[in-house]
C-alpha cells in the first residue's frame, strides 16, 4: 500500500505539473481563500512522498542508494540552503518561497531516482505520463496559435495580478506569444526544446524498428513542439534546440556523414548567419530574432533588460561571497521589501546560496550530465542528456529552474535516465560475471 501511495503521489506531481498553470490560477480565481492551498498542492504532495521515503528505504534496506556523491551533494546543497535562513532572514513567506523553489526539483529528482530503483516496473509508466503530458501541452499550443482567440485564458482567471493570457515581442503585438499551459513562452519553448530533442533521439536511435503507430505519435509531437517553439519567440529556446539537437546528432550519425555533407553545412550555415545581417532591418528579423525594431522607435527593449540584468547580478555576486538569503532573488523577493529579479539561472543561485551554493549546484548539474553521457547509447538518456545541455545554456539567460514545470519535468526525466543506465550498468556487469 505504502508502495501504490509512494508512486501514485509522484505519478500525479509528475504528470499534473503540466496544468499547474491554469489548475492554480482558475482554482485560486474560485476560492480566493484558499489561494496558497490550491497553489502549493505540488509541494504538499512531494512532502507526504518525502515522508514515506525513509520508511521505504528503511523496509528494503537500501540507504546504500543515496550515499553516491550526486546525493551527497544535493544533501549539501539542501542544508546550506537550511543553514543561510538565520544569516540572511528574508521572512517567513519570502523564506519558504525561496526553499521550495531552491530545492523542489531535487527533491523530487531524488524521490523518482529512488522509487524506480526499488521498483523498475513502473519506469515505462512514467515514460508514458510523460508522453501524456506533452500532448496535452504541445496540442493546447496548436490550438492557442489556430482556432483560439488570444487572450482566451482569460476566462480561467489569466490576468495583469495573476499570469498575463498571452504576451508580445517587445510589447509589438504583431507578434504574439503564447503560453500553452505553462506560466509562460520562455518555459514553453524550453518544454518543447525536450520534447523535441527527445525524439529527435528516439527517432535516430531506437534500438528496435519503430511501429507505424510510434511514427504516428512522434509527427504528432514532432509538429506540436514546432508549432510550440515557433508560438513562443524564445530566441534561447531555439538556440538550445540547435546545441541540443546538434548533440543528439554527434552521438548518433556523425560518423555516417562524409566529408562533403560538412562543407554543405557548413555553407548552409554561413549563408544562414549572412541572410540575418542582410536582412537585419525585416519586421521578422529585426522585432523576433534581435528584438529591436528601427521603423517604430520602440523604447521596450529585452536585450537591454537582460543585459542590465547580467550586469547588475555579477556585481551583486561579487561583492555578497555569501550570497543575499533565501527568497531574495525572483518571485519569491516580491513578498519582501526589495524585490530583485536576475535572468541567470546560475547568478540567481549564487545570489540566493553565495559562492558555496554555485559550486554545489555547478558540481550537481556535472554529475547528472556526465552520468547521462555514460549512458548515451540508450536513445531516452541521450535525449535527456542533450536536452539538459541545452537547459543549461538556457540558464544563461534565464532562470529556467525557477519555472516548476520545466524542473520538475526534466529532473524526473534525468532520474528516469539514470536508473536506465544504473540497469544497463548491473545487467553488464551480470553478463560479465557470467562469462
Amino acid at each position: 500500500m505504502l508502495k501504490k501511495i509512494y508512486i501514485g503521489l509522484l505519478l500525479i506531481v509528475f504528470g499534473g505539473v503540466v496544468l499547474h498553470a491554469p489548475f492554480s490560477v482558475g482554482f485560486s480565481t474560485l476560492f480566493p481563500d484558499y489561494e496558497l492551498l490550491i497553489k502549493s498542492w505540488k509541494e504538499i504532495l512531494l512532502g507526504v512522498a518525502t515522508l514515506l521515503l525513509p520508511i521505504l528505504l528503511t523496509v528494503h534496506k537500501r540507504w546504500n542508494i543515496l550515499k553516491e556523491p550526486l546525493f551527497l551533494c544535493i544533501a549539501a546543497f539542501a542544508a546550506l540552503n537550511i543553514a543561510l535562513i538565520p544569516l540572511f532572514f528574508t521572512g517567513t513567506e519570502a523564506t519558504l518561497a525561496g526553499i521550495l523553489i531552491n530545492l523542489r526539483y531535487l527533491l523530487f529528482f531524488v524521490l523518482v531516482y529512488v522509487a524506480l530503483v526499488l521498483y523498475p516496473q513502473y519506469t515505462k509508466l512514467f515514460i508514458k505520463v510523460f508522453i501524456a503530458g506533452a500532448l496535452v501541452v504541445l496540442g493546447f499550443a496548436v490550438l492557442q496559435l489556430t482556432v483560439l482567440p488570444n487572450d482566451f485564458l482569460k476566462y480561467l482567471g489569466y490576468n495583469q495580478t495573476t499570469i498575463m493570457p498571452f504576451l508580445t515581442v517587445d510589447q509589438n503585438h504583431d507578434f504574439i506569444r503564447i503560453n500553452s499551459t505553462l506560466r509562460g513562452p520562455n518555459p514553453l519553448g524550453a518544454y518543447a526544446m525536450v520534447v523535441l530533442v527527445l525524439l529527435l533521439a528516439f527517432w535516430l536511435k531506437a534500438s528496435r524498428k519503430i511501429t507505424k503507430r510510434e511514427q504516428i505519435g512522434v509527427a504528432i509531437l514532432g509538429v506540436g513542439g514546432i508549432v510550440a517553439l515557433w508560438a513562443s519567440y524564445s530566441r534561447s529556446a531555439a538556440l538550445g534546440v540547435v546545441i541540443a539537437a546538434g548533440l543528439v546528432l554527434l552521438a548518433t550519425v556523425s560518423k555516417k556523414i562524409s566529408k562533403t555533407v560538412w562543407v554543405v553545412l557548413a555553407v548552409v550555415a554561413l549563408a544562414v548567419g549572412g541572410s540575418l545581417v542582410a536582412f537585419k532591418d525585416t519586421a521578422f528579423v529585426s522585432n523576433v530574432i534581435l528584438h529591436e525594431d528601427p521603423t517604430e522607435g520602440n523604447n521596450v527593449n529585452s536585450n537591454d533588460g537582460h543585459a542590465d540584468s547580467l550586469i547588475d547580478g555579477t556585481k551583486r555576486v561579487i561583492e555578497q561571497p555569501l550570497g543575499g538569503g533565501i527568497g531574495s532573488t525572483g518571485s519569491a523577493s516580491l513578498l519582501t521589501d526589495s524585490p530583485l529579479i536576475i535572468e541567470n539561472q546560475y547568478l540567481f543561485i549564487a545570489h540566493e546560496t553565495g559562492w558555496l551554493g554555485l559550486g554545489l549546484f555547478v558540481a550537481i548539474s556535472w554529475l547528472v550530465l556526465s552520468k547521462l553521457w555514460r549512458g548515451r547509447n540508450d536513445w531516452f538518456v541521450l535525449g535527456v542528456f542533450a536536452s539538459g545541455v541545452g537547459l543549461a545554456l538556457i540558464g544563461l539567460i534565464q532562470p529556467v529552474w525557477v519555472d516548476e514545470t520545466v524542473a520538475l519535468v526534466w529532473w524526473g526525466l534525468a532520474a528516469i535516465a539514470l536508473v536506465r543506465t544504473r540497469r544497463s550498468d548491473i545487467l553488464l556487469v551480470a553478463h560479465d560475471n557470467k562469462k
